[in-house]
Protein backbone atom coordinates (compact mmCIF):
# COMPACT_ATOMS: atom_id res chain seq x y z
CA UNK A 1 0.00 0.00 0.00
CA UNK A 2 1.77 3.36 -0.81
CA UNK A 3 1.44 6.06 1.64
CA UNK A 4 -0.22 9.06 0.62
CA UNK A 5 2.13 12.15 -0.57
CA UNK A 6 1.04 14.13 2.54
CA UNK A 7 3.48 16.96 0.61
CA UNK A 8 1.55 16.38 -2.42
CA UNK A 9 -1.57 16.63 -1.02
CA UNK A 10 -1.16 19.48 1.51
CA UNK A 11 1.77 21.10 -0.53
CA UNK A 12 -0.48 24.23 -1.99
CA UNK A 13 -2.52 24.20 1.16
CA UNK A 14 0.07 24.89 3.45
CA UNK A 15 1.86 27.47 1.28
CA UNK A 16 -2.12 29.19 1.27
CA UNK A 17 -2.79 28.78 5.31
CA UNK A 18 0.96 30.26 5.49
CA UNK A 19 0.12 32.81 3.33
CA UNK A 20 -3.16 33.57 5.35
CA UNK A 21 -2.08 33.59 8.93
CA UNK A 22 0.71 35.93 7.61
CA UNK A 23 -1.78 38.25 6.52
CA UNK A 24 -3.93 38.00 9.70
CA UNK A 25 -0.88 38.70 11.72
CA UNK A 26 0.04 41.57 9.69
CA UNK A 27 -3.05 43.19 9.82
CA UNK A 28 -3.71 42.71 13.77
CA UNK A 29 -0.23 44.53 14.07
CA UNK A 30 -1.57 47.17 11.80
CA UNK A 31 -5.12 47.51 13.70
CA UNK A 32 -3.18 47.14 16.76
CA UNK A 33 -0.99 49.47 16.17
CA UNK A 34 -3.12 51.86 14.71
CA UNK A 35 -6.17 51.43 17.69
CA UNK A 36 -2.83 51.92 20.17
CA UNK A 37 -2.53 55.23 18.76
CA UNK A 38 -5.75 56.26 18.55
CA UNK A 39 -6.27 55.13 22.08
CA UNK A 40 -3.58 56.93 23.42
CA UNK A 41 -4.70 60.23 25.29
CA UNK A 42 -3.50 63.75 24.03
CA UNK A 43 -1.52 65.89 26.21
CA UNK A 44 -3.56 69.22 26.74
CA UNK A 45 -3.27 71.51 23.51
CA UNK A 46 -0.40 73.91 23.92
CA UNK A 47 -1.47 77.14 22.39
CA UNK A 48 0.74 80.74 22.74
CA UNK A 49 -1.28 83.64 24.17
CA UNK A 50 -0.77 86.25 21.91
CA UNK A 51 -2.15 88.95 23.94
CA UNK A 52 -1.11 88.77 27.07
CA UNK A 53 -1.22 92.37 28.03
CA UNK A 54 -4.50 93.00 26.58
CA UNK A 55 -5.79 96.68 26.22
CA UNK A 56 -8.56 98.17 29.30
CA UNK A 57 -8.76 101.36 27.83
CA UNK A 58 -12.41 102.00 28.09
CA UNK A 59 -14.00 105.27 27.00
CA UNK A 60 -16.19 107.55 28.57
CA UNK A 61 -19.44 108.42 27.99
CA UNK A 62 -19.58 110.67 25.30
CA UNK A 63 -23.33 111.54 25.24
CA UNK A 64 -24.58 113.17 22.11
CA UNK A 65 -22.81 115.69 20.31
CA UNK A 66 -23.88 117.79 17.40
CA UNK A 67 -21.12 119.95 15.58
CA UNK A 68 -22.55 122.31 13.34
CA UNK A 69 -21.46 124.75 10.32
CA UNK A 70 -18.06 123.40 10.36
CA UNK A 71 -15.82 123.17 7.16
CA UNK A 72 -15.36 119.40 6.85
CA UNK A 73 -12.51 117.95 5.57
CA UNK A 74 -13.61 113.84 6.24
CA UNK A 75 -9.72 112.47 5.79
CA UNK A 76 -10.71 110.51 2.39
CA UNK A 77 -10.19 113.17 0.46
CA UNK A 78 -13.78 114.85 0.60
CA UNK A 79 -14.22 118.41 1.97
CA UNK A 80 -18.07 119.40 2.78
CA UNK A 81 -19.11 123.07 3.51
CA UNK A 82 -21.48 124.03 6.31
CA UNK A 83 -21.05 120.45 7.50
CA UNK A 84 -22.50 118.83 10.74
CA UNK A 85 -21.52 115.58 12.52
CA UNK A 86 -23.67 113.39 14.62
CA UNK A 87 -21.57 111.94 17.56
CA UNK A 88 -23.43 109.32 19.93
CA UNK A 89 -22.23 106.80 21.83
CA UNK A 90 -18.46 107.77 20.95
CA UNK A 91 -19.03 106.61 17.24
CA UNK A 92 -19.80 109.20 14.18
CA UNK A 93 -23.62 108.39 13.58
CA UNK A 94 -24.66 110.77 10.70
CA UNK A 95 -22.51 113.40 8.64
CA UNK A 96 -24.26 116.02 6.31
CA UNK A 97 -25.62 119.82 5.75
CA UNK A 98 -28.38 119.17 7.66
CA UNK A 99 -29.20 117.01 10.90
CA UNK A 100 -30.88 117.80 14.19
CA UNK A 101 -30.64 116.26 17.13
CA UNK A 102 -33.10 117.90 20.07
CA UNK A 103 -31.10 116.00 22.91
CA UNK A 104 -27.82 116.56 21.86
CA UNK A 105 -24.70 118.88 23.27
CA UNK A 106 -24.32 120.90 20.10
CA UNK A 107 -20.99 123.41 19.08
CA UNK A 108 -21.25 125.80 16.85
CA UNK A 109 -18.24 125.28 14.63
CA UNK A 110 -19.27 128.58 12.50
CA UNK A 111 -15.63 129.48 10.87
CA UNK A 112 -14.07 126.27 12.03
CA UNK A 113 -12.73 123.65 10.61
CA UNK A 114 -13.46 119.92 11.53
CA UNK A 115 -10.84 117.11 10.51
CA UNK A 116 -10.05 113.49 11.54
CA UNK A 117 -7.73 113.52 14.27
CA UNK A 118 -4.12 112.93 13.50
CA UNK A 119 -2.64 109.93 13.01
CA UNK A 120 1.58 109.47 14.15
CA UNK A 121 2.86 106.54 13.40
CA UNK A 122 6.35 106.99 14.39
CA UNK A 123 6.48 108.36 17.77
CA UNK A 124 8.82 107.63 20.51
CA UNK A 125 6.77 109.16 23.53
CA UNK A 126 7.19 107.07 26.47
CA UNK A 127 9.62 105.48 25.80
CA UNK A 128 12.36 108.21 25.33
CA UNK A 129 9.86 110.65 27.47
CA UNK A 130 10.83 114.65 28.64
CA UNK A 131 12.63 115.00 30.84
CA UNK A 132 14.99 114.00 28.30
CA UNK A 133 17.63 112.40 30.68
CA UNK A 134 19.77 109.02 30.49
CA UNK A 135 17.28 107.24 32.87
CA UNK A 136 14.32 107.67 31.11
CA UNK A 137 16.37 106.48 27.78
CA UNK A 138 14.04 103.30 27.45
CA UNK A 139 13.62 103.03 23.61
CA UNK A 140 16.70 101.42 22.41
CA UNK A 141 17.75 97.61 23.21
CA UNK A 142 21.52 97.68 21.88
CA UNK A 143 22.36 94.74 23.14
CA UNK A 144 22.59 92.53 19.86
CA UNK A 145 21.41 93.17 16.39
CA UNK A 146 18.00 91.27 16.64
CA UNK A 147 15.69 92.09 19.61
CA UNK A 148 12.58 90.73 18.55
CA UNK A 149 11.71 89.89 21.73
CA UNK A 150 11.48 93.17 23.30
CA UNK A 151 8.19 95.24 23.88
CA UNK A 152 8.11 98.38 23.51
CA UNK A 153 4.71 98.66 25.37
CA UNK A 154 7.29 97.59 28.35
CA UNK A 155 9.00 100.80 28.06
CA UNK A 156 6.16 103.38 28.10
CA UNK A 157 6.25 105.98 30.79
CA UNK A 158 2.44 106.94 30.79
CA UNK A 159 3.29 110.33 32.63
CA UNK A 160 5.37 111.52 29.86
CA UNK A 161 3.99 115.26 29.35
CA UNK A 162 4.72 114.65 25.53
CA UNK A 163 1.27 112.74 25.41
CA UNK A 164 -0.52 115.81 26.45
CA UNK A 165 1.46 118.10 24.10
CA UNK A 166 0.51 115.71 20.93
CA UNK A 167 -2.83 116.11 21.95
CA UNK A 168 -3.08 119.69 22.03
CA UNK A 169 -1.13 119.53 18.15
CA UNK A 170 -4.72 117.23 17.67
CA UNK A 171 -3.18 113.74 17.77
CA UNK A 172 -5.81 111.18 18.53
CA UNK A 173 -3.46 107.50 18.07
CA UNK A 174 0.07 107.10 17.62
CA UNK A 175 2.44 104.36 17.13
CA UNK A 176 4.94 103.71 19.73
CA UNK A 177 8.04 101.91 18.45
CA UNK A 178 11.40 101.01 19.72
CA UNK A 179 14.61 103.12 18.49
CA UNK A 180 16.51 101.87 14.97
CA UNK A 181 19.47 100.33 16.19
CA UNK A 182 18.70 97.48 15.92
CA UNK A 183 18.30 95.24 12.46
CA UNK A 184 15.16 93.90 14.38
CA UNK A 185 14.32 96.42 17.16
CA UNK A 186 11.18 94.69 18.78
CA UNK A 187 7.30 95.34 19.32
CA UNK A 188 5.44 98.26 18.67
CA UNK A 189 2.19 99.45 19.92
CA UNK A 190 -0.47 101.64 19.28
CA UNK A 191 -2.34 103.90 21.49
CA UNK A 192 -5.20 106.11 21.63
CA UNK A 193 -3.64 109.37 22.87
CA UNK A 194 -5.88 109.66 26.11
CA UNK A 195 -3.16 110.38 29.27
CA UNK A 196 -3.72 107.38 31.72
CA UNK A 197 -2.05 105.43 34.60
CA UNK A 198 -0.77 103.15 32.45
CA UNK A 199 0.17 101.52 28.85
CA UNK A 200 -2.85 99.11 28.84
CA UNK A 201 -5.61 101.92 29.62
CA UNK A 202 -3.90 103.62 26.59
CA UNK A 203 -3.78 100.34 24.24
CA UNK A 204 -5.94 101.17 20.98
CA UNK A 205 -8.08 98.20 21.19
CA UNK A 206 -7.87 95.28 18.89
CA UNK A 207 -4.87 97.09 16.94
CA UNK A 208 -2.33 95.12 15.64
CA UNK A 209 1.44 94.81 16.65
CA UNK A 210 4.15 96.43 14.96
CA UNK A 211 7.36 95.52 14.62
CA UNK A 212 10.34 97.62 14.11
CA UNK A 213 13.12 97.20 11.68
CA UNK A 214 16.05 99.33 10.74
CA UNK A 215 18.40 99.40 7.11
CA UNK A 216 21.42 101.37 6.72
CA UNK A 217 23.59 103.45 8.92
CA UNK A 218 22.31 102.81 12.27
CA UNK A 219 22.69 99.14 12.71
CA UNK A 220 26.13 99.65 10.93
CA UNK A 221 27.14 101.92 13.45
CA UNK A 222 25.74 100.22 16.52
CA UNK A 223 27.06 97.09 15.87
CA UNK A 224 30.28 97.30 13.79
CA UNK A 225 33.08 97.12 16.37
CA UNK A 226 30.97 95.18 18.11
CA UNK A 227 30.78 91.79 15.88
CA UNK A 228 28.79 93.20 13.42
CA UNK A 229 26.85 93.92 11.48
CA UNK A 230 29.68 96.16 9.74
CA UNK A 231 28.24 96.82 6.31
CA UNK A 232 24.81 96.72 4.21
CA UNK A 233 25.38 93.56 2.77
CA UNK A 234 25.77 92.18 6.53
CA UNK A 235 22.69 94.12 7.66
CA UNK A 236 20.78 91.97 4.97
CA UNK A 237 22.73 89.06 5.32
CA UNK A 238 21.61 89.36 8.95
CA UNK A 239 17.61 89.98 8.42
CA UNK A 240 17.88 86.80 5.63
CA UNK A 241 19.70 84.23 8.95
CA UNK A 242 16.49 85.69 11.27
CA UNK A 243 14.21 85.06 8.56
CA UNK A 244 15.22 81.30 8.07
CA UNK A 245 15.12 80.54 11.91
CA UNK A 246 11.44 81.92 11.88
CA UNK A 247 10.45 79.99 8.59
CA UNK A 248 11.59 76.65 10.20
CA UNK A 249 10.35 77.60 14.07
CA UNK A 250 6.99 78.81 12.31
CA UNK A 251 7.09 74.83 10.65
CA UNK A 252 7.57 73.24 13.85
CA UNK A 253 4.11 75.10 14.97
CA UNK A 254 1.98 74.19 11.83
CA UNK A 255 3.10 70.59 12.11
CA UNK A 256 2.36 70.41 15.70
CA UNK A 257 -0.93 71.69 14.96
CA UNK A 258 -1.79 69.50 12.18
CA UNK A 259 -0.27 66.69 13.91
CA UNK A 260 -2.79 67.63 16.99
CA UNK A 261 -5.73 67.72 14.74
CA UNK A 262 -5.25 64.24 13.34
CA UNK A 263 -5.50 63.03 17.33
CA UNK A 264 -1.89 62.09 17.26
CA UNK A 265 -0.29 63.69 20.61
CA UNK A 266 2.90 65.25 19.64
CA UNK A 267 5.38 67.72 21.30
CA UNK A 268 5.39 71.54 21.30
CA UNK A 269 8.05 73.30 20.04
CA UNK A 270 9.50 75.32 23.19
CA UNK A 271 8.97 78.83 23.35
CA UNK A 272 11.19 81.58 21.77
CA UNK A 273 10.19 84.85 22.24
CA UNK A 274 12.18 86.35 19.77
CA UNK A 275 11.29 83.80 16.81
CA UNK A 276 7.60 84.30 18.02
CA UNK A 277 7.18 87.61 16.81
CA UNK A 278 9.09 87.04 13.60
CA UNK A 279 6.80 84.01 13.55
CA UNK A 280 3.70 86.22 14.04
CA UNK A 281 4.93 88.87 10.97
CA UNK A 282 4.91 85.80 8.68
CA UNK A 283 1.64 85.21 9.86
CA UNK A 284 0.60 87.87 9.12
CA UNK A 285 -0.26 89.18 12.26
CA UNK A 286 2.38 91.81 13.58
CA UNK A 287 2.84 94.27 10.68
CA UNK A 288 6.25 95.40 9.71
CA UNK A 289 7.11 99.21 9.60
CA UNK A 290 11.14 99.83 8.98
CA UNK A 291 13.44 102.57 9.04
CA UNK A 292 14.81 103.16 5.51
CA UNK A 293 16.49 105.78 4.18
CA UNK A 294 18.18 105.25 0.37
CA UNK A 295 15.82 104.28 -2.47
CA UNK A 296 18.44 101.37 -2.85
CA UNK A 297 17.96 100.22 0.09
CA UNK A 298 14.14 100.13 0.04
CA UNK A 299 14.24 98.05 -3.03
CA UNK A 300 16.77 95.77 -1.53
CA UNK A 301 14.18 95.23 1.31
CA UNK A 302 11.61 94.17 -0.83
CA UNK A 303 13.16 91.86 -2.39
CA UNK A 304 13.54 89.71 0.91
CA UNK A 305 10.33 90.16 1.68
CA UNK A 306 9.19 88.38 -1.20
CA UNK A 307 12.12 85.77 -0.80
CA UNK A 308 10.50 84.93 2.71
CA UNK A 309 6.38 85.97 1.94
CA UNK A 310 6.19 88.50 4.48
CA UNK A 311 4.91 92.39 3.83
CA UNK A 312 6.58 95.31 4.77
CA UNK A 313 3.72 97.70 6.08
CA UNK A 314 5.41 100.94 5.62
CA UNK A 315 8.77 102.28 5.17
CA UNK A 316 9.76 105.44 7.85
CA UNK A 317 11.80 108.51 6.79
CA UNK A 318 11.52 107.16 3.19
CA UNK A 319 13.84 110.42 1.99
CA UNK A 320 14.71 108.70 -1.30
CA UNK A 321 10.62 107.78 -1.29
CA UNK A 322 10.44 109.67 -4.93
CA UNK A 323 12.78 107.63 -6.49
CA UNK A 324 10.82 104.42 -6.43
CA UNK A 325 7.59 105.82 -5.83
CA UNK A 326 5.85 103.44 -8.57
CA UNK A 327 7.99 100.50 -6.82
CA UNK A 328 6.46 100.95 -3.54
CA UNK A 329 2.66 101.34 -4.82
CA UNK A 330 2.95 98.49 -7.05
CA UNK A 331 4.38 96.45 -3.87
CA UNK A 332 1.37 97.79 -1.35
CA UNK A 333 3.80 99.76 0.66
CA UNK A 334 3.45 102.86 2.00
CA UNK A 335 6.25 105.27 2.71
CA UNK A 336 6.29 107.13 6.07
CA UNK A 337 7.79 110.71 5.48
CA UNK A 338 9.00 114.47 6.72
CA UNK A 339 8.36 117.18 4.99
CA UNK A 340 11.57 119.06 4.99
CA UNK A 341 14.05 117.25 7.05
CA UNK A 342 17.07 115.61 5.93
CA UNK A 343 20.70 115.75 5.08
CA UNK A 344 21.90 115.13 8.38
CA UNK A 345 23.88 111.89 7.76
CA UNK A 346 24.59 110.93 4.36
CA UNK A 347 21.75 108.29 3.91
CA UNK A 348 19.54 111.34 4.26
CA UNK A 349 21.25 113.36 2.00
CA UNK A 350 19.13 113.09 -1.16
CA UNK A 351 16.03 114.40 -0.28
CA UNK A 352 13.68 116.72 -1.81
CA UNK A 353 10.76 118.95 -0.74
CA UNK A 354 8.38 117.37 -2.98
CA UNK A 355 8.75 113.98 -2.05
CA UNK A 356 5.78 113.58 -0.05
CA UNK A 357 3.59 114.54 -2.82
CA UNK A 358 5.29 112.29 -5.72
CA UNK A 359 4.52 109.35 -3.80
CA UNK A 360 1.22 110.17 -3.42
CA UNK A 361 0.84 111.05 -7.06
CA UNK A 362 2.20 107.64 -8.13
CA UNK A 363 -0.43 106.18 -6.18
CA UNK A 364 1.31 105.08 -3.43
CA UNK A 365 0.25 105.38 0.35
CA UNK A 366 1.57 108.83 1.37
CA UNK A 367 2.12 109.69 5.46
CA UNK A 368 3.05 112.22 7.33
CA UNK A 369 5.12 111.25 10.92
CA UNK A 370 6.83 113.07 13.25
CA UNK A 371 9.78 110.46 15.07
CA UNK A 372 10.12 113.97 17.21
CA UNK A 373 8.28 114.70 20.40
CA UNK A 374 8.67 118.24 19.10
CA UNK A 375 7.73 117.93 15.33
CA UNK A 376 4.51 115.38 16.83
CA UNK A 377 2.82 118.92 17.99
CA UNK A 378 2.51 120.37 14.38
CA UNK A 379 2.13 117.91 12.03
CA UNK A 380 -0.67 120.04 10.26
CA UNK A 381 1.82 122.06 9.70
CA UNK A 382 3.99 119.66 8.05
CA UNK A 383 1.16 118.65 5.53
CA UNK A 384 0.64 121.88 4.78
CA UNK A 385 4.40 122.43 3.06
CA UNK A 386 4.50 119.13 1.28
CA UNK A 387 1.21 120.19 -0.15
CA UNK A 388 2.63 123.40 -1.10
CA UNK A 389 5.69 122.16 -2.55
CA UNK A 390 3.78 119.65 -4.65
CA UNK A 391 1.51 122.48 -5.94
CA UNK A 392 4.75 124.49 -6.71
CA UNK A 393 5.95 121.42 -8.46
CA UNK A 394 2.89 121.05 -10.66
CA UNK A 395 1.33 118.37 -8.16
CA UNK A 396 -2.24 119.67 -7.17
CA UNK A 397 -3.58 117.53 -4.29
CA UNK A 398 -6.15 119.29 -2.66
CA UNK A 399 -6.41 120.05 1.04
CA UNK A 400 -8.83 117.63 1.33
CA UNK A 401 -6.56 115.18 -0.52
CA UNK A 402 -3.82 116.17 1.63
CA UNK A 403 -5.76 115.32 4.97
CA UNK A 404 -5.72 111.84 3.90
CA UNK A 405 -1.42 111.55 4.75
CA UNK A 406 -2.25 112.55 8.47
CA UNK A 407 -5.17 110.35 9.36
CA UNK A 408 -6.51 107.41 6.61
CA UNK A 409 -3.53 105.94 5.32
CA UNK A 410 -1.49 106.22 8.99
CA UNK A 411 -4.59 104.39 10.27
CA UNK A 412 -4.33 101.59 7.30
CA UNK A 413 -0.44 101.31 8.63
CA UNK A 414 -1.31 100.49 11.44
CA UNK A 415 -4.28 98.09 11.20
CA UNK A 416 -7.01 100.05 12.32
CA UNK A 417 -8.49 101.95 9.38
CA UNK A 418 -11.86 100.09 9.99
CA UNK A 419 -12.40 101.90 13.38
CA UNK A 420 -10.76 105.36 13.09
CA UNK A 421 -8.86 107.98 10.60
CA UNK A 422 -11.97 108.98 8.73
CA UNK A 423 -15.12 111.05 9.53
CA UNK A 424 -17.85 108.44 7.92
CA UNK A 425 -20.62 106.82 9.95
CA UNK A 426 -19.98 103.76 12.16
CA UNK A 427 -16.09 105.22 12.53
CA UNK A 428 -14.72 105.89 16.22
CA UNK A 429 -15.31 110.00 16.76
CA UNK A 430 -11.79 110.82 16.66
CA UNK A 431 -12.40 114.45 15.89
CA UNK A 432 -10.33 117.87 16.00
CA UNK A 433 -12.00 121.36 15.51
CA UNK A 434 -9.69 123.86 14.42
CA UNK A 435 -9.99 127.54 14.70
CA UNK A 436 -9.26 128.18 11.56
CA UNK A 437 -7.89 125.99 7.93
CA UNK A 438 -5.59 123.40 9.52
CA UNK A 439 -3.04 124.24 6.63
CA UNK A 440 -2.19 127.55 8.15
CA UNK A 441 -0.13 128.50 10.90
CA UNK A 442 -2.24 130.90 12.01
CA UNK A 443 -5.16 128.18 13.10
CA UNK A 444 -4.69 126.03 15.99
CA UNK A 445 -6.46 122.44 17.49
CA UNK A 446 -9.35 124.12 19.61
CA UNK A 447 -10.93 121.03 20.72
CA UNK A 448 -9.64 117.48 20.56
CA UNK A 449 -11.98 114.51 20.81
CA UNK A 450 -11.60 111.09 20.80
CA UNK A 451 -14.23 108.43 20.86
CA UNK A 452 -16.56 111.73 21.30
CA UNK A 453 -15.60 112.66 24.50
CA UNK A 454 -13.81 115.93 24.10
CA UNK A 455 -10.48 115.56 25.85
CA UNK A 456 -8.79 118.66 25.11
CA UNK A 457 -10.09 122.56 24.74
CA UNK A 458 -7.92 125.08 24.23
CA UNK A 459 -8.06 127.92 27.77
CA UNK A 460 -9.75 125.08 29.45
CA UNK A 461 -7.28 124.04 32.68
CA UNK A 462 -10.25 121.45 33.85
CA UNK A 463 -9.29 119.62 30.67
CA UNK A 464 -5.44 119.81 30.44
CA UNK A 465 -3.97 116.79 31.59
CA UNK A 466 -0.98 117.84 33.85
CA UNK A 467 0.96 114.36 34.65
CA UNK A 468 1.98 113.26 37.90
CA UNK A 469 5.72 113.90 37.29
CA UNK A 470 4.88 117.72 36.32
CA UNK A 471 3.22 118.30 39.57
CA UNK A 472 4.79 120.63 41.55
CA UNK A 473 7.75 121.40 38.98
CA UNK A 474 8.76 124.72 37.01
CA UNK A 475 6.43 124.91 34.16
CA UNK A 476 3.97 122.77 35.13
CA UNK A 477 0.83 122.57 32.47
CA UNK A 478 2.49 125.04 30.48
CA UNK A 479 2.44 123.80 26.29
Amino acid sequence: MNKPNTKRLFGDSFKHLSVLALSVSLAFNAWSDDHEEKSEEQSPYVEINKNPFPSTYKPADSGTVLITNVTLLDGVGGRMDNASVLIENGDIKQVGNSISASEATVIDGSGKWLTPGIIDNHSHLGVYPTPDVDSHADGNEMTKPVTAEVWAEHSVWPQDPGFSAALAGGVTALQILPGSANLVGGRAVTLKNVPNRTVQDMKFPSAPYGMKMACGENPKRVYGGKGGPMTRMGNVAGYRKEWIAAKEYKEKWDKYKAEYAEGKNPTAPGRDLKLETLMGVLNGEILVHMHCYRADEMAVMMDVMKEFDYQITSFHHAVEGYKIADLLAENNVCASMWADWWGFKMEAYDGILENIPMVANAGGCAIVHSDSDLGIQRLNQEAAKALSDGQKAGINFTKAQAWEWLSANPARSLGVFDQTGSIEPGKDADVVLWSGDPFSTYSHAEQVFIDGVKVYEKGNDTLWPVTDFELDQPGEGEL
